[in-house]
């Protein structure tokens, strides 16, 4: 499954993520308190046409790229659960419950990328 953003301002600017590291940014959003929850809860699903207006945009990519990102450094990447790691994913499939929350990580790279969709996008819908 994928997730593709959209920028309200231009339908040429976009940015796409998969599952696995969809969930685990959702939680970064989830935990900076900018987005509603019901926001939060369709962006869980692709396709929804879930709206993030611009205010709301660059304030997530200002506060990844100010809390988050100095904390990754290049060389390390956060769980779902908000963990720091710096192991590199062994891309195994953990299907026991106690450790699926290992299966959904991003980068610093990753996470760089998003932020700066955030800070130059006029907002966007998840798709």
């Amino acid at each position: 499954m994928s997730f593709t953003l959209i920028d309200l301002g231009s339908e040429n600017f976009e940015f796409s993520a998969n599952v696995w590291n969809w969930k685990a940014a959702l939680e970064v959003i989830k935990s900076l308190d900018i987005v509603g929850e019901g926001a939060i809860r369709q962006m869980t699903y692709n396709a929804t046409g879930v709206k993030v207006e611009m205010e709301e945009a660059h304030a997530i990519g200002t506060r990844i790229r100010d809390e988050f990102l100095p904390k990754l450094a290049p060389n390390k990447r956060i769980f779902a659960n908000l963990s720091i790691t710096a192991e590199p994913d062994d891309m195994a499939i953990r299907r026991d419950g106690d450790e699926q929350w290992k299966n959904y990580s991003v980068t610093h790279d990753w996470l760089a990328e998003f932020a700066d969709f955030c800070l130059k996008s006029k907002g966007f819908q998840v798709f």
